[in-house]
């Protein structure tokens, strides 16, 4: 094995990652620790450099090829052979094989003892290659579940070959199987389960404050009864599988009703299905509850309350744009106000509030439903999702008739909203009449509080916000606990950007403007705040991570 030549905390400094001053005190709390962590650990946890900066000056150190093990066909089941604690103690996974070498990731290069022991347990000769701590805790991850879901995949076997026989009134193994699941998933806070079939396995993920994470690994017989008992669940087509199906079920956990919307999609392995954890109680929040900065939420409170318009919210899928229109509607909806929504589905049921569902086979979509709601004299409607040109002018035409008209659309930023309504065909003296404000969202990941400690933030980093950050400023992040699973992370906020549509901004808009003149225009002359500066701000108070933010948004 090759060992180092040039100091890495030299290289580093060389590459321009890392000051002298932050050198000298990583080597100082290193000393401090008696020596038991090694420098580029604690330059990492201190927040001074980035893993991906640190495995890049340790492939020039040490002369090691990048691997990424996502791209690399990985045998679980020799996997499994070797010792886990071996290969957890080397941070080191052998992903191939040939003649000669038995090739090994490693995200700890230096840990020579332990890639010696791991050597000698292979029985071979390695050629060590650089990865990802991420990716090996992955892999390492997927080991644990095969091993903990060994005996539920044995019980269900057995059901399955003894044609289903089991005692009157018990479940069979395979809801048990789905309860697990299901319970598991709500306990860690999930918002969504999928369960994804390939070519021997099918693996269950759980989208975890946004972020998916391995739970389960099956086999394709185990995945094949999960699929059928869902779907009979769901109320699908068992038959069907060439077709995507949509359906719905509730299911009490720990003595909480949840509805689940599911949904299939046919792939070469066989149906993916989603599961979307729908939690009633997550419908009913409070404005004030969702993350706003009080001058944005001084802002939207004030576009809820127009007597006519359209108010948008818009944002990628699974940003939170239907909780924040339900807690508008929760804001205004009262006995003396008429709201009505056309949703595709509707995902909870509102007090209140009359709610269809759009039915295009039967004809009725969300533009349909749009002009019969007129017929019925609301104060409000809430239109799902602006998809196409026939709902806008039904949106439009509504607002323009005295209504008030909540609704999403996918842009990336508030001011994109506009020239996203000019391309869909409505005209800009149209829009600047219609439009009321735009509000452009994205959710990130919280600090956890059971684990949170102070940070710096690696120079990389830092160039790209700098313009937003004060002279003197303390960030924060968890260092990962068992309470948030040693992610660091535990719920998620809202950042946003909030553009309202004055008369200034709405002659510009009937005057053809450009969605990037428009923009300079709010900066500049009403104080308008891109989303990132939102997210920098809640960094800044340590509700997030720099990190994170830049994980969802785009300096500007």
């Amino acid at each position: 094995m090759i060992r180092q030549k040039i100091r890495l905390g030299d290289l580093l400094i060389d590459e321009g990652l890392l000051t002298q001053e932050q050198l000298e005190h990583a080597l100082k709390l290193q000393k401090e620790s008696g020596f038991s962590k090694k420098l580029g650990q604690i330059l990492i946890e201190e927040g001074f450099i980035t893993q991906k900066e640190l495995l890049r000056a340790l492939s020039k150190q040490l002369g090691y090829e990048f691997v990424d093990l996502y791209g690399e066909k990985i045998d679980f089941e020799k996997l499994g052979r070797y010792p886990l604690q071996i290969l957890k103690n080397a941070k080191a996974v052998p992903f191939d094989e040939d003649e000669d070498f038995v090739y090994v990731a490693t995200s700890d290069p230096l840990n020579f003892e332990a890639l010696e022991v791991l050597e000698r347990t292979l029985m071979k000769p390695v050629k060590i290659y650089l990865a990802l701590e991420d990716e090996i805790e992955a892999i390492f991850h997927r080991l644990s579940i095969l091993e903990d879901t060994k005996y539920i995949i044995e019980e269900v076997k057995r059901e399955l070959h003894t044609e289903g026989i089991k005692k009157e009134g018990e479940e069979s193994a395979v809801t048990r199987l789905i309860h697990l699941i299901v319970k598991d998933s709500v306990l860690r806070r999930a918002s969504d389960i999928h369960i994804e079939p390939d070519e021997k396995k099918a693996v269950v993920r759980a989208r975890i404050d946004g972020v998916l994470q391995e739970t389960f690994v099956f086999d394709s017989e185990i995945y094949n009864a999960l699929n059928t008992r869902i779907k009979l669940m769901g109320g699908l087509d068992i038959s069907e599988k060439r077709k995507p199906q949509d359906g719905r079920f509730s299911l009490v956990i720990e003595e909480k009703l949840y509805d689940f919307r599911l949904s299939t999609a046919p792939t070469v392995y066989g149906e993916s299905i989603v599961m979307r954890i729908l939690d009633r109680a997550r419908a009913l929040l409070r404005l004030e509850e969702l993350g706003f900065e009080d001058e944005n939420l001084e802002l939207f409170e004030r576009m809820i309350r127009y007597p006519y318009g359209i108010v948008l919210i818009t944002g990628p899928t699974g940003s939170g744009k239907t909780t924040t229109l339900y807690a508008a509607l929760n804001e205004i909806k009262s006995i003396a106000n008429k709201v009505m929504t056309i949703e595709d589905p509707v995902e909870y049921r509102l007090p209140l509030v009359q709610q269809v569902q759009v039915n295009e086979k039967a004809g009725l979509t969300f533009a349909v439903a749009v002009r019969s709601f007129l017929r019925q004299d609301p104060d409000v409607i809430l239109v799902g999702e602006i998809r196409d040109k026939e709902t806008l002018d039904a949106a439009a035409q509504a607002s323009l008739t005295g209504h008030m008209v909540f609704s999403t659309l996918h842009t990336n930023d508030a001011p994109g909203a506009i020239s996203r309504f000019a391309q869909m065909g409505l005209q800009p003296f149209m829009i600047a009449d219609a439009m009321v404000g735009v509000v452009a969202q994205r959710l990130v990941r919280k600090i956890c509080p059971y684990c949170k400690k102070e940070t710096h933030l690696p120079p990389s980093l830092k160039k790209i916000v700098q313009k937003y950050l004060p002279e003197e400023y303390t960030l924060y992040k968890g260092a990962g606990c068992s309470k948030c699973d040693f992610s660091g992370y535990y719920g998620r906020t809202m950042i946003s950007e909030v553009l309202l549509i004055d008369e200034d901004v709405a002659k510009l808009i009937s005057e053809g403007a450009t969605k990037f003149e428009i923009y300079e225009y709010v900066v500049q002359h009403k104080g308008f705040k891109p989303m990132i500066y939102d997210g920098i701000k809640k960094a800044l108070k340590g509700i997030t991570t720099v990190e994170e933010v830049l994980r969802v948004t785009k300096e500007k």
